[in-house]
């Protein structure tokens, strides 16, 4: 059912119903279509109708065109005039018409042919100057047009703000208040982990509500904070959950809500927003995304051309520095590219707190899964520190994905709960996509696939501070043709070493093709991708090689002024130490699945019985892993396997949430 205002607001299809009726009325105006009908001739006029005493009288229009009237007896006794009488036009009382050249010249004409023929009866002539209805309507008809198709897309561009009063609105602010009348139904019960980011919030919260406890001091409400995270980390919904806390009122918009393709629109949004936030103060103002406005200045611009994001972001900018704490406004943004914002909007004094979103370790993961199954139905048994295990580097997000998907599998198979079985294959469809049984794959490319894996999983049982297997499998998923999952620690530092053995289990699979084989195949492709991309972050990034030296060149390439910062000669080296790197590593787990040959044996035949392969049918087959193993934060990665030669395996660990990690540095 439609709201009242929305019965009240324009409709777009008036448009059409509006010019339908303007065509319906040209017809009438122009009898149907009929008035070809009622054209005669001068001549036939005199002959046929003049001469027969037919007329009752003629009206002279605009001094060149006649208008003909007949007698109602002769359209009832003549059938000549049968189709005249049925072509009279809705708005045309005249019954034909002819056209002339001069109106005295036929006011002449007429005297002369009734003085040689008296038996004419005096014929009534009248004169008469008219605007034709059409011809106004044709000239004003493209202005009508016009205004509706700009009332049209000012109302789109309004989005719906105002009722039929968008054109006098899009300067206005379209950011949604939430007050006490429209409270959140989001608090910080609903948001799990994120535990150091909701204190933080939520003393922004105190500020506005006791600010006194704050300022007797001396000291001043921070102006501004922004919450910066990767996506799906709960930016947006820590600031639902303000909304939902706070006692006072709350704006919340979009950062491309002010951007338009009209000049200076986006900066009267902003102005008319926080002339709404000092009317309605204290309050908070939530931007998401305002990177879409807040990108640096400077950059990318047309020449000549005109930058209205630029000039959006000047507003806030001054906009930021007219209010002042006292005023009781806060400024919350919320973005995932701090990166490429302004200097200028992340200094103190507009942005006086950076709010860091980070994933959830352990702990926070098995509280977002607690907020997560209160909706669904679970076994009794299920242990959800398990499922927390399983999903190291998920973010919120990605955990709600998951529930949901374990129970649609566990509603597919008819069962009355959700096991632990249902979130292992909706981790699984969530990180390597939807399984692929009917597949069809040749023994030879299986038997490959399996050594492959087998690879990667032997490599990383006899490598120290490679990270040690959780499950393999050969079953296609997505776009890999098997895939190997891992348990690593989540660490906030990496040393070379560990570094080095990872890139070894990651080449092992293409060294158990060459083994095994005697030749490689395209399967290792994103093996190689990441192994490379490694090999120059040791390199350029962390300075792990003696060549290049403890130099690092990563916030300079970040730098869009710095196409290579460094030089040709330099850049060799940098070539150089991956490529021996790389040599190094691959030479290394080559000899070391030479010396494992028949661990390798084994557990590819296996691979190929069953298809899957745990940690426990590890142990079985080779034995304890030869290293004391810490108690491991779980982290699922993937490895690739071999694809056919007309397509190339995608590795499902590019699709791991877990991938992305912060360089060591940065921990």
């Amino acid at each position: 059912m439609s709201s009242k205002k929305d019965e009240g607001g324009f409709n777009p299809y008036w448009i059409y119903a509006i010019l339908g009726v303007l065509l319906v009325i040209s017809l009438f105006l122009s009898g149907g279509g009929a008035e070809n009908n009622k054209v005669i001739t001068q001549n036939y006029f005199v002959k046929e109708m003049l001469l027969a005493n037919d007329v009752k009288k003629v009206v002279v229009v605009n001094d060149n065109q006649v208008e003909v009237y007949l007698k109602e007896e002769a359209l009832e006794n003549n059938e000549k005039y049968a189709e005249l009488k049925e072509s009279k036009g809705f708005f045309d009382s005249y019954h034909a018409y002819f056209t002339i050249a001069n109106d005295k010249q036929f006011a002449e004409d007429m005297n002369e042919l009734e003085d040689k023929h008296p038996e004419i009866e005096d014929l009534r002539i009248e004169y008469e100057q008219r605007e034709s209805i059409m011809d106004t309507l044709i000239f004003f008809l493209p202005i009508l047009l016009f205004v509706f198709i700009f009332f049209f897309f000012m109302r789109r561009m309004g989005g719906g703000v105002g009722g039929g009063n968008q054109i006098f609105n899009i300067g206005k602010s379209k950011a949604t208040l939430f007050d006490q009348n429209s409270k959140s139904q989001v608090t910080f019960k609903d948001v799990a982990g994120l535990g150091e980011a909701k204190e933080e919030v939520m003393e922004i919260v105190s500020f506005l509500k006791e600010p006194a406890k704050y300022t007797r001091l001396g000291g001043k409400i921070p102006k501004g904070a922004l919450l910066i995270g990767a996506p799906g980390t709960g930016k947006t919904l820590l600031a639902k959950a303000m909304a939902g806390e706070a006692k006072v009122p709350f704006f919340s918009i979009s950062g491309s809500d002010f951007v338009e393709m009209f000049v200076g629109v986006g900066a009267s949004r902003v102005r008319d927003l926080f002339k709404q936030a000092r009317e309605k103060a204290p309050c908070i103002i939530f931007v998401d995304e305002i990177d879409a406005i807040g990108r640096a200045r400077g950059k990318n611009i047309v020449q000549g051309g005109n930058d209205e994001r630029e000039n959006t972001l000047n507003q806030l900018l001054v906009e930021m520095d007219g209010f002042g704490s006292e005023k009781g406004i806060i400024l919350i943004a919320a973005t995932n590219r701090p990166d490429v914002l302004d200097p200028a909007l992340l200094r103190p004094g507009r942005f006086d707190r950076q709010i860091h979103v980070d994933r959830p370790d352990l702990k926070e993961r098995e509280e977002i899964f607690k907020v997560h199954i209160k909706n669904i139905k679970l076994a009794k048994d299920l242990d959800i520190s398990k499922l927390a295990a399983l999903t190291p580097g998920f973010v919120g997000a990605d955990i709600a994905n998951i529930c949901n998907e374990a129970a649609l599998i566990a509603a597919r198979n008819n069962k009355d709960a959700i096991e632990l079985e249902d979130f292992n294959a909706a981790i699984d469809r969530v990180i390597g996509g939807l399984e692929k049984k009917n597949k069809i794959i040749s023994p030879d490319e299986k038997k490959r696939i399996a050594y492959h894996e087998a690879g990667h999983a032997v490599s990383s049982w006899f490598l120290k501070h490679a990270n040690p297997l959780v499950k393999v499998t050969v079953v296609p998923r997505g776009q890999s043709l098997g895939a190997a999952w891992y348990t690593p620690n989540e660490r906030n530092l990496t040393t070379k070493e560990q570094m080095l053995d990872q890139m070894a289990a990651t080449l092992a699979g293409r060294a158990a093709e060459q083994l095994i084989f005697g030749e490689i195949s395209t399967g290792a492709q994103n093996d190689l991708d990441k192994v490379t991309s490694t090999a120059y972050s040791m390199v350029v990034i962390y300075g792990m090689t003696e060549k290049v030296g403890n130099v690092s060149y990563y916030e300079l390439m970040k730098n869009e002024t710095f196409q290579k910062p460094y030089s040709d000669e330099t850049a060799r080296v940098i070539d150089e130490e991956v490529k021996q790197i790389i040599d190094k590593e691959y030479d290394r787990v080559l000899a070391l699945l030479k010396e494992k040959s028949e661990e390798l044996h084994k557990v590819a035949q296996v691979l190929l019985e069953k298809e899957v392969i745990v940690k426990d049918d590890m142990v079985e087959l080779i034995g304890e892993r030869p290293f004391e193993e810490t108690k491991p934060i779980l982290e699922v990665k993937e490895e690739s396997a071999p694809a056919n030669e007309d397509e190339n395996m995608q590795q499902l660990e590019d699709s791991n949430p877990s991938e992305g990690e912060k360089p060591a540095g940065e921990a």
